[in-house]
């Protein structure tokens, strides 16, 4: 197996989709830009702690911000999304081989029966 990249190269990704508040407004800004505004109407917590959030998810460059007149609309933004990608495909060739090891084992322990 390739070496493992660093975890500290992904600490900022990991640590924003660690937190349920922030991955409902990633699952709010999956069905488009919004503003901060409407992002915060979706919560029964502060605009403050809401602006906090999105400040943690835009530092982990899972959302970007774009400028509309006096108004910021937040968006998705990929490059955060391909980082958490990129660490976490480098296990995906040994949980197959795992997985294929599992199911020759399962099939050739049934055909003995």
């Amino acid at each position: 197996m390739e070496p493992v990249l660093a975890a500290s190269e992904n600490d900022d990704v990991m640590d924003a989709l660690g937190n349920d508040v922030r991955r409902e407004i990633i699952a709010i800004l999956a069905q488009g830009p919004q503003p901060a505004g409407a992002i915060a109407a979706h919560f029964a917590i502060s605009r403050p702690a809401i602006s906090k959030h999105l400040r943690q998810l835009k530092a982990a460059r899972l959302i970007a911000v774009d400028r509309h007149g006096t108004r910021q609309v937040y968006r998705l933004d990929n490059h955060g999304f391909d980082t958490a990608r990129a660490w976490l495909d480098q296990f995906w060739p040994e949980a197959l081989q795992r997985f294929r090891m599992v199911a020759e084992n399962t099939y050739e322990r049934g055909g003995n029966d």
